[in-house]
């Protein structure tokens, strides 16, 4: 538990690191995207400030200096230079995007679902604080990498852990930001709490995506009932990273359908220069999440570079292209460095060996679901009840809803039948362009990318031959689409018009006669609100923080008997060295995560790294590691197999002495060398 002035200190930290972040990101979007007011200017200056953050990090990080005080004058430095080096120009009468009153009951119904999610997200969130992250990608790699790069500061070497997938080559945009959290408090604080927030930016996504077609309260509800299927229901309190890369996509198309849609009925292609280094940001930073982004990556920046007329198509490219590089081509770069690949888990380029570690994957039989699409009795025992349990008993339902959305956005709709609607009624028929009517292609086109990924990944039906046990686990990777789809659902002309006729049966939202208009609340209102939930959240921060660190990991149930009964032991430990056998490992870093844990393997060509192959290697790991402590485990007790794992066998000894021993676990206290001659 920290005590009130150390909390102090790292919520003014935050408070300071968020308000550099926020000053430069918000001059940045004024300049590059004047036109965008209110919610759509919002999200746009939140996408620059997180990219901010992060590249400041990884700036200093490439040093090893991505510690608290070179981090908060890094962040000082650039959010202030910005503040005064960028100019803002001028913005003529009437080209700001123009804001529409919503249908009040339509907007009602909306915030109802949407608050209706964000309480059921909020719930895992509560389980969460009182237990610690206890989901297995949350201790296999999430916490271990962001723990990692807060205690060396470095962010460009490979952190290694349990060899499975090659997941230290992994993107990590979302775990530097939980590193950000844990320079502030020297623990995980923020941790449990993050997510919360990238479901309410994804909310707002949605909202702006469907604000430019008059449709924001009906893109709202939709996408929030598909933010809330049991498929990402473990993302709430957990370091998961699939909701973060699931805003910046959400963001990337809002932001480029809004831009779109200020130029009107013009007859310009395209988006201007300052739109597509935002929303190229946007779709980077998701790439540099998590590696099923990618493709949708590719599809956006390809698909408004096709956009634009034919003489701008170079510089769309290098707008849009050059600053998704920026959002996620650290971890690439990074790849490249230490494999000579930056996607290690390609070997072959047609007839071309590319570098790469040769090892196996490990951890679960890769499969996808694309191999088993014409597999009946896959269907039957595995697909069909993983869809009722990740996407609910009504997922044809949803799925149908999704991809119609998503091919509607395709159909070039005539743009003679939109005139005639805007004639027969203005007030209830936006203009736009060509270039509307195009990112609306685009963004479907995005949309079926992202499911494609999901059909084609090699996790996505992982498991044994024919017994694809990862499928439900597996469909958070078909979320994107789902979301996406749903949310452009009622952007399509016939459902716009539907839309349409159903708002006008009720008052605007916030309607007073005479007033063509909502008026902005004046600034220093808004300042007043948010200084105010400013200081009621960091008020009630420090009592959750007291429970939430008194409760963390003191008593884990959450996987094998010795396994949790480790975590308990580690939790209290403080500045220990701790080698370790197990996939899981985050609750080891212990409650201050000042205990240095790694996996007790050894290094191969091209940024390979495999378990210690025999008793002589692994003493000599542990000797030259200069371990305090080795925990030997097994990830799962297995029916007809040893209890013990043969690591335990191997560290037994004179000067390994046995602290814990619980099926399949053994703690050794190391209190000299372990002699390699001795190994049984």
């Amino acid at each position: 538990m920290l005590g009130p002035g150390r909390y102090l200190l790292g919520a003014v930290e935050v408070l300071l690191l968020v308000g550099f972040a926020w000053v430069g990101g918000a001059r940045v979007r004024r300049r590059w995207l004047p036109e965008a007011m209110g919610e759509v200017g919002f999200l746009a200056s939140a996408v620059v400030a997180v990219a901010l953050l992060i590249w400041v990090a990884e700036a200093l990080g490439t040093v090893s200096l991505f510690k608290p005080l070179p981090y908060l004058l890094g962040m000082a430095v650039v959010g202030l230079t910005l503040r005064f080096a960028v100019a803002v120009p001028d913005l003529p009468s009437g080209s700001a995007t123009p804001r529409e009153r919503p249908s009040l009951w339509p907007t009602v119904v909306s915030l109802v679902i949407a608050g209706i999610a964000i309480g059921h997200f909020a719930g895992g969130v509560k389980l969460r604080l009182g237990t610690g992250m206890t989901g297995f990608d949350s201790t296999w790699y999430h916490g271990p990498f962001a723990a990692g790069f807060f205690q060396s500061g470095n962010t460009i070497d490979l952190h290694f852990i349990a060899p499975q997938f090659l997941a230290w080559f992994y993107p990590a945009n979302s775990e530097v930001l939980h590193a950000v959290g844990m320079l502030a408090f020297s623990r995980d604080l923020l941790s449990p709490l993050l997510n919360l927030g990238w479901l309410l930016g994804c909310l707002l996504a949605c909202w702006c995506i469907g604000r430019p077609f008059r449709v924001a309260p009906w893109s709202l509800g939709l996408g929030a009932v598909a933010l809330s299927v049991p498929a990402l229901a473990d993302q709430a309190g957990e370091a998961r990273n699939d909701i973060v890369g699931i805003f910046f996509l959400l963001a990337a198309v809002a932001i480029a359908l809004n831009a779109a849609a200020a130029g009107g009925d013009r007859p310009r292609r395209g988006l201007p220069t300052g739109a597509l280094l935002v929303v190229g940001l946007s779709i980077g930073l998701a790439a540099g999440t998590k590696l099923n982004f990618l493709l949708p990556a590719a599809v956006l920046v390809l698909g408004l570079t096709a956009l634009a007329e034919r003489g701008a198509r170079w510089r769309t490219l290098l707008a849009s292209g050059g600053m998704a590089l920026a959002g996620g081509g650290y971890w690439y770069l990074r790849n490249l460095i230490h494999s000579g690949n930056p996607l290690p888990w390609i070997h072959h380029l047609g007839p071309i060996d590319l570098p790469a570690p040769e090892q196996a994957l490990g951890g679960r039989e890769a499969h996808s679901v694309l191999g088993y699409l014409t597999n009946g009795s896959v269907w039957s025992d595995w697909f069909l009840p993983g869809l009722h349990g990740g996407l609910w008993i009504v997922w044809p339902l949803l799925g149908a809803a999704a991809l119609l959305g998503l091919i509607l956005a395709l159909v070039p709709w005539p743009r003679a039948a939109t005139s005639r609607r805007r004639a027969e009624n203005p007030s209830d028929s936006p203009v736009f362009g060509p270039s509307t009517a195009g990112v609306l292609v685009v963004a479907g086109l995005v949309g079926l990318a992202a499911g494609l990924s999901w059909l084609v990944s090699p996790t996505s039906a992982s498991g044994p031959e024919g017994m694809p046990r990862g499928f439900e686990s597996g469909l958070r990777y078909l979320t994107p689409a789902l979301i996406l789809g749903l949310t452009l659902l009622p952007t399509v002309p016939p459902l716009r018009a539907f839309a349409a006729r159903i708002a006008s049966l009720g008052p605007k939202l916030g309607e007073r006669p005479g007033a063509d208009s909502p008026e902005p609340l004046p600034r220093r209102w808004v300042a007043g609100v948010v200084a105010a939930a400013v200081l009621v959240a960091v008020v009630v921060g420090y009592p959750v923080q007291r429970h939430y660190l008194h409760d963390r990991y003191r008593v884990p149930s959450f996987t094998t008997p010795g396994l949790d009964a480790a975590f308990a032991w580690a939790d209290d430990l403080s500045g220990a060295r701790i080698a370790t056998t197990s996939t899981r490992q985050y609750p080891l870093f212990g409650t201050d995560l000042s205990n240095r844990v790694a996996y007790l393997g050894v290094d191969r060509p091209h940024g390979g790294f495999e378990e210690a192959p025999n008793c002589r290697e692994l003493r000599r790991l542990i000797d030259e590691g200069e371990y305090e402590y080795v925990v030997a485990t097994k990830d799962r007790i297995e029916a007809g197999k040893p209890a013990f794992p043969e690591q335990a066998k191997w560290t037994e000894g004179p000067n390994a002495e046995v602290v814990l021993k619980k099926k399949p676990t053994v703690v050794f206290r190391i209190t000299g060398e372990l002699d390699p001659k001795t190994c049984p």
